[in-house]
């Protein structure tokens, strides 16, 4: 497959060679023009050459995020002790979707008529815009259709995901517009992996909460009430959580306890893949934020869900 190279500058970056062109998903890495530097915020060459914003608060946290699949990979709260996970086979090649932090799921969550978890997590999203706010860097990407994404689910639309970084928590908004002439619907979430010891992490919060689990069949969920105080991971864990409240707190057997607010995302969903993932399920359980249920948007319509995980 053929390679370009395409200069771009950011305040305090010189950084070339940003490969496009790379099968059809490869729009070209897009940078918003901007007038001053952005205190916090820095482009550089991540793994396999990927480019990779680094945010750094005031307080001393710190972020990463790649362009490709608009995937954050890393959360540290001025401690130096990262509260996200990527897993041992996670590839940065433009090829697949990176495999931990907190994938996108767009417009497609989980099986359905296009590919597992749709085509945002695998597209290179571009930076609109970046700020800092009383030391606190924001950075908003964008991601647009293309020929990738419309072989695939053919409307017109804009993606936006705003990522802001405090000392002691990283705030998401996600914000989907249809810029298309006809109504479309989606379901989406944000495939959160979190560092953990898989035995002692537990979350508290979803008792009440009508279940889909999908163990032992993936395909034929059984429906339940979540009836414990403390969910715990002691094997396969594939479920499924509606009507989800927007405060849960989930304790990482590590030491940490991280509480995960919502705004809009009406759904939960833990997962541990257990032996499926002998090399590293014990190092990690995912507890994502989701939207099950489809959204309709009808054009020039936009819905947006945030994320705010903070800890103590």
């Amino acid at each position: 497959m053929a390679t370009a190279s395409m200069p771009f500058s950011i305040p305090s970056l010189n950084y070339r060679a940003v490969r496009v062109g790379r099968v059809n998903r490869k729009q070209g890495v897009a940078f918003a023009t901007m007038n001053k530097e952005t205190l916090g915020v820095r482009v550089t060459e991540g793994e396999g050459s990927l480019p990779k914003v680094v945010l750094t608060s005031a307080g001393g946290s710190e972020a990463e995020l790649y362009l490709f699949g608009g995937c954050v990979t890393s959360w540290k709260a001025s401690n130096d002790k990262d509260l996200l996970f990527v897993r041992p086979d996670a590839v940065f090649n433009w090829k697949k979707p990176i495999s931990g932090g907190v994938p996108h799921c767009f417009p497609q969550f989980g099986p359905g008529p296009m590919q597992q978890h749709g085509f945002a997590r695998n597209m290179d999203w571009s930076i609109l815009d970046s700020e800092n706010v009383e030391g606190n860097p924001v950075i908003t990407l964008e991601l647009k259709d293309g020929p990738y994404s419309r072989a695939m689910w053919d409307f017109s639309f804009q993606a936006l995901f705003k990522v802001i970084l405090n000392t002691k928590s990283i705030s998401t908004e996600l914000t989907i517009t249809n810029t298309d002439n006809k109504p479309f619907s989606f379901s989406s979430a944000l495939h959160t992996y979190f560092r953990a010891s898989v035995t002692g992490a537990s979350v508290k919060g979803l008792k009440g909460c009508k279940t889909l689990n999908k163990d032992p069949d993936p395909k034929n969920p059984v429906e339940g009430k979540e009836e414990r105080d403390r969910v715990t991971f002691p094997g396969f864990v594939d479920c499924i959580y509606l009507d989800a409240p927007s405060v849960v707190h989930l304790d990482n057997g590590l030491g940490d306890t991280i509480t995960i607010r919502n705004t809009n995302w009406s759904d939960a969903v833990l997962w541990n893949p257990h032996m499926q993932m002998e090399a590293c399920y014990k190092d990690f359980v995912c507890v994502e934020n989701a939207k099950i249920g489809k959204v309709q948007l009808e054009p020039e319509q936009s819905w947006t869900a945030k994320q705010h995980l903070s800890i103590n």
